[in-house]
């Protein structure tokens, strides 16, 4: 039987799938204010059944949705390892081998989740290529009505191989959907020149120049021309299919207004919750991943946005922080002076591997990206006062704080694994 006559199945078990998932046991292990955003770790459905239990059913302005595209390739990110040297670690596997059922099964169990938590004003935004959109497109038809379909939005770009057996692969395909046929739609302008670039001089039609020639502004059209990140851009963060800040921005203000809730149930390098953070908006975001959660809070932390992190595991499997605790008048001075990652939770090739066999806690202090202080620790929760980002191969890992209270210093590292130390 083919793949299409068993979609009526799938959807259906995909719907029991989600009612049946439990609520997980998510606990709060960083705060940094009051926003009203979140970041998690954990999957798509966890993650949307947790928020259903915060009451946030219909609450949601924008769902994106940019999950593996059953692609059957594995991703890695390319990090900088001792001595600069560059480094390949696994990001996410795409491999569903024989199991196309299994791959619907997930994404349709997300999509009844997004259908949950979608307000009736919202829209979903679900992000694949040529493997499997068709079906999805299916999908979403029966899940959220064929009537509530908006666009199929076409994001074309430059990067990507080609072939001498097809035409070069270089778009991506976005599939909009409304909670209702009343969805909230701030329709973006771009410019459309004029035949010959000259001016038409039409009565009532306003008409502008730029270095191209005549041009007036029309509602934008479903072909979007975004490049992707390039590899001398400062938006990079090594993270494999990370997405452009551009496509994400052009996304949350065409389907929501400041204050609204944006979420991301496939976060990644976390362009969505940082492009809702600059925009005013609030976020929801989770990922499986460690490395894209690490990456998410680096972005996040550095552009000053206020978030909680949840997530349902401790610390452990980072590795091993050396600090120094100095007294003086004005309080204390911290300053971290060695770092040793636990590679047994790292995936590296041998020749990678190799780099970090003689290397000393001194040397580690190169894999530290960011470090978190809080120098009121309660025990439970990190509330940093102190949040510094490794910029342009650079970070300062020294600090100053009062002269009471319990120290916690949490380092993420290169990898995505977070390590803590608590100085009483």
């Amino acid at each position: 039987m083919s793949l299409l006559a068993d979609l009526p199945r799938l959807i259906e078990e995909s719907r029991a799938a989600f009612e049946e998932a439990g609520v997980p046991e998510l606990t709060v292990h960083e705060k940094n204010g009051s926003s009203g955003s979140m970041l998690a770790l954990c999957d798509s459905i966890s993650f949307s059944k947790f928020l259903l239990s915060k009451g946030l059913a219909g609450k949601i302005s924008t769902i994106y949705m940019d999950p593996p595209f059953l692609s059957g390739s594995d991703y890695s990110a390319r990090l900088s390892g001792p001595g600069g040297k560059s480094i390949s670690h696994h990001a996410y596997s795409d491999r569903w081998t024989n199991d196309e059922e299994g791959y619907i099964r997930m994404l349709c169990s997300a999509l009844w989740g997004a259908k949950s938590l979608v307000s009736p004003q919202g829209s979903v935004f679900l992000h694949l290529d040529w493997h499997f959109v068709h079906y999805m497109k299916i999908c979403m038809d029966e899940i959220f009505g064929r009537e509530n379909f908006i666009n199929e939005i076409i994001w074309q770009y430059k990067s990507g191989g080609s072939s001498k057996k097809h035409f070069a692969r270089k778009h991506d395909t976005i599939l909009m959907y409304g909670s209702s046929k009343d969805h909230y739609f701030d329709i973006p302008k771009e410019k459309s020149y004029n035949r010959g670039m000259k001016p038409y001089h039409f009565k009532g039609v306003d008409e502008y120049e730029d270095e191209n020639g005549w041009y007036t502004l029309v509602n934008m059209k479903d072909v979007w021309a975004i490049d992707m990140v390039g590899r001398t851009s400062s938006e990079r963060t090594g993270y494999a299919t990370q997405k452009p800040e551009a496509l994400l921005d052009r996304i949350i203000r065409c389907s929501s207004a400041e204050g609204d809730i944006c979420a991301d149930l496939f976060c990644g390098s976390g362009t969505l919750p940082v492009c809702a953070a600059k925009s005013g908006r609030r976020f929801f975001a989770c990922d499986t991943g460690k490395l894209a959660i690490s990456i998410t809070k680096k972005r996040l932390y550095d552009e000053g946005a206020k978030f909680i992190y949840y997530a349902g595991e401790d610390y452990s499997g980072g590795g091993k922080i050396d600090a120094e605790v100095t007294t003086s008048e004005d309080g204390r001075d911290i300053k971290i002076t060695g770092y040793t990652p636990d590679l047994t939770y790292i995936d590296l090739n041998e020749k990678d591997e190799a780099l970090f066999r003689d290397m000393t806690p001194e040397d580690g202090l190169a894999l530290i990206e960011s470090v978190s202080i809080d120098p009121g620790y309660d025990g439970s929760v990190q509330e940093p006062a102190i949040y510094r980002v490794k910029t342009k191969g650079a970070i300062d890992l020294e600090a100053s704080v009062g002269s009471e209270g319990k120290i916690s210093i949490v380092v993420s590292d290169i990898f995505g694994l977070e390590s803590q130390l608590i100085i009483s």
